[in-house]
């Protein structure tokens, strides 16, 4: 029955504390039943009835004791016991008989107990209290003993309330259980003020828990691991977690534990501070506690956190024991070797759960054998996994990953009651998979059943980018809906959106989506700077860019890519170097073959050739396609045949069926006069079968239906059913623009 109902008798004069004679009640002794045990085994119901029918005193302490250790078959006989000796009539006895029956699952009669006991004092209330099975109930009745005023509260009372409004109130009640706690002159006590770090950290004010914790005059080891836990679980401020772990060494009043290191750890994988890192290891293993299973899992993922997949990996393979979250850790870091730790796993006979399929599929490359996501799904079906939501999200993405856009639909159809998660991994996977006609009717779909939030939005809007041949109107309308619900200052949102008006030519609607963006992250910075950089506005990519650094937000590789794009266009061939030069260094960015790629060409238009080759000799993965093709185009530019011929023959090598190489190739020797060469190329292709691949443009007529695709057409194109005119208008124009040239011709010599 609830707890806040529960009948509070007025407290009954208790009996003065003696040991009690057994000779008045003989025959209820007698009469008690009994229960069989076996020979020879003393048990703490049979000495106490033993007791009782020789005339021994028994006393409510000794009673108790006896209640604590017993068995919860024998907690009915002993609670008959208590009350026919008189027993009951005592605080402790009770008390104790709330604990039993409380602990053995059985809280109804705990309850009746409580209720009927003649004598109740603090720890009955503490007890009652801490046995409650619906923290709502819990909460309520700590509220209604507090306010009535019935029993004083002690630091015991406080401590399990605080525990308790920790994980289902919000900090208004924790506040209100601080107050009281200083109004009855014990907010000072450790352990109150332990039980308050913890109700506040775990409510998300850290302010208040960290004031608490600085006014304690006097830290045990529970407070600093209060303090450390709380601020790890926020998992925002890793600093914030080592420099308190350095306090607490250097304050020197508790010694750290398992649970101090294992708060620390993850924070220096956090920061990246793998020096810390490995002294904190040494400090475990000088602790004597490197051989738990909890410190091997933290210490397995700082390691890869801090870029050492060795040492992780190592330190895995020499762990005495390995649990679930060992082995899912592992999964979900080292995404090379999904499959074969998944198999290993099973080999050590440990059972995966929903985390470690999610983690699982989640680090799978898009490139691996569908038959190694068949055979996880399938593990997913045998153990019952894929019937979890997370489970099923997660194998749309994987197959979506894996381009097979209909076993991801399969899984989304079999889903009994789909979650937002759900639609948006499905919506998103038709985008990455340019199937944007079935991106857009999932979304219909969707908005009929349940309200689209900001990821839902960014995916719709990625998948009218993406495919040239979707009308601009569609963008518009996905734009106009994410106003009327509030969301159209979402950083994802706003990265969407400028990324669409850029990718459509409406740069001002780019700087209004910018402009509109609350928080600019660094998703809202690097669409307002690729966009920029596309659009060919150079001087704002670089404006942009050190705005960017004086806001704080570091960038990533491909904001870098666009700055770089930018000062390759603009000629500004030292920034670019510079950039570039200090990438991994200031920016802590990793340099991508495109990178090299960009700076080749930067160095090819300034006509340093033979600076911009040996730069793309040395790219740590050999010259890509990209970087051969950008210092071929500036041979060309520069006419440097010896340089173009050595380019020229390493990128017809790599890709003998493309045409790019042997065009441009063919352009210089034509530029310098060598029509014999420019034969041989010519030849070369005609005998590999090379043949020029066609370009393609594509049209938004405007007003024609609401027809979802755009009109594609090439040179010399004559598929669209109004040809004809197309071409007198075009014909047209060309006579009006030589009309125009030749005027301006006229003009200038008048003026001359």
């Amino acid at each position: 029955m609830p707890l806040r109902r529960l009948p509070c008798p007025a407290r009954a004069t208790p009996p003065k504390s003696r040991a009690l004679s057994t000779a008045a009640a003989h025959h209820p002794f007698a009469e008690t039943p009994r229960r069989p045990s076996a020979a020879g085994a003393a048990t703490p119901l049979a000495d106490l009835r033993a007791r009782l029918l020789a005339g021994l005193p028994v006393s409510p302490a000794a009673f108790s004791a006896a209640v604590a250790s017993s068995s919860p078959d024998a907690l009915p006989a002993l609670h008959g016991l208590a009350v026919a000796s008189g027993l009951h009539a005592f605080a402790p006895v009770t008390n104790s008989l709330v604990a039993r029956y409380a602990k053995a699952g059985s809280f109804p009669a705990a309850a009746r107990v409580f209720a009927t006991a003649r004598e109740r004092d603090t720890s009955s209330y503490n007890t009652i209290l801490s046995a409650i099975p619906d923290p709502e109930d819990a909460l309520a009745f700590a509220a209604r003993v507090l306010r009535s005023g019935e029993v004083r509260p002690d630091a015991v009372t406080f401590t399990v309330a605080l525990s308790i409004a920790a994980g289902w109130s919000g900090p208004g009640f924790v506040e209100q259980l601080h107050a009281l706690a200083s109004r009855a002159g014990i907010a000072a006590d450790v352990f109150v003020c332990n039980a308050l770090v913890t109700a506040y950290s775990r409510c998300g004010s850290f302010d208040a828990a960290r004031k608490v914790f600085d006014e304690m005059p006097a830290r045990d080891r529970v407070s600093w691991n209060a303090m450390l836990c709380g601020l790890a679980q926020d998992g925002d401020c890793p600093a914030e977690v080592i420099r308190v772990f350095l306090w607490m060494l250097k304050d020197g009043g508790a010694r750290p534990d398992r649970i101090s290191v294992c708060s620390v750890i993850p924070a220096c994988g956090g920061v990246g501070k793998l020096e810390l890192g490995r002294q904190i290891h040494g400090f475990a293993v000088k602790l004597g506690v490197e051989g738990q299973v909890s410190i091997g899992n933290v210490l397995v993922a700082m390691y890869y956190k801090c870029c050492t997949p060795g040492c992780a990996r190592k330190l895995f393979e020499f762990m005495g024991k390995r649990d679930v979250i060992s082995w899912t850790t592992m999964i979900s870091m080292d995404g090379n070797d999904t499959v074969a730790l998944f198999n290993g796993m099973r080999r050590d006979e440990v059972a995966p759960n929903e985390v470690t399929f999610v983690a699982m599929l989640s680090a799978m490359p898009g490139d691996c054998p569908a038959r190694e996501g068949q055979m996880i799904h399938a593990v997913c079906l045998k153990t019952g996994a894929s019937d979890k939501a997370a489970a099923a999200n997660s194998l749309i993405t994987m197959y979506a990953k894996l381009r097979r856009m209909d076993d991801a639909r399969m899984i989304f159809d079999l889903m009994p009651h789909p979650d937002i998660i759900a639609w948006n991994a499905l919506i998103s996977g038709y985008a990455q998979n340019e199937k944007c006609e079935d991106a857009l009717e999932i979304f219909s779909s969707m908005v009929k059943s349940i309200k689209p939030n900001e990821t839902t939005f960014a995916s719709v809007l990625s998948a009218v980018t993406s495919v040239q041949t979707v009308s601009m109107a569609y963008g518009q309308m996905y734009h106009c809906q994410t106003l009327k619900l509030g969301l159209g200052t979402s950083e994802y949102v706003s990265g969407a959106l400028i990324d669409l008006y850029a990718k459509r030519g409406s740069l001002e609607e780019s700087w209004k989506a910018f402009g509109e963006t609350v928080h600019r992250s660094l998703i809202a910075w690097t669409a307002i700077i690729s966009a920029n950089s596309k659009h060919g506005n150079y001087d704002a990519v670089i404006s942009l860019f050190n705005d960017m650094a004086r806001s704080g937000v570091a960038p990533d590789g491909v904001v870098l890519l666009a700055v770089l794009t930018a000062c390759r266009y603009s000629g500004f061939v030292s920034l670019g170097k510079e950039i570039f030069d200090t990438m991994a260094a200031k920016h802590g960015a990793d340099m991508w073959p495109e990178h090299y790629a960009c700076v080749v060409d930067m160095l090819g238009r300034a006509g340093r050739l033979e600076e911009a080759e040996e730069l793309m000799l040395g790219m740590p993965s050999g010259p890509s396609v990209s970087a051969l093709q950008s210092l071929l185009g500036a041979c060309r530019i520069h006419g440097n045949t010896d340089v173009g011929e050595r380019v020229a023959g390493v990128l017809t090598e790599t890709e003998p069926t493309e045409s790019g190489a042997y065009v441009l190739l063919s352009n210089i020797y034509a530029e310098k006069g060598d029509w014999g060469a420019v034969a041989r190329v010519r030849r070369q292709m005609r005998e590999r079968g090379v043949q020029k691949e066609v370009g393609f443009s594509w049209v938004d007529a405007g007003g024609a239906g609401d027809s979802l695709h755009l009109h594609k057409f090439s040179s010399d194109d004559t598929s669209h059913p109004q040809t004809e005119e197309i071409y007198r208008v075009v014909e047209g124009l060309g006579w009006e623009m030589k009309f125009l040239k030749n005027s301006l011709q006229v003009e200038m010599g008048c003026l001359v």
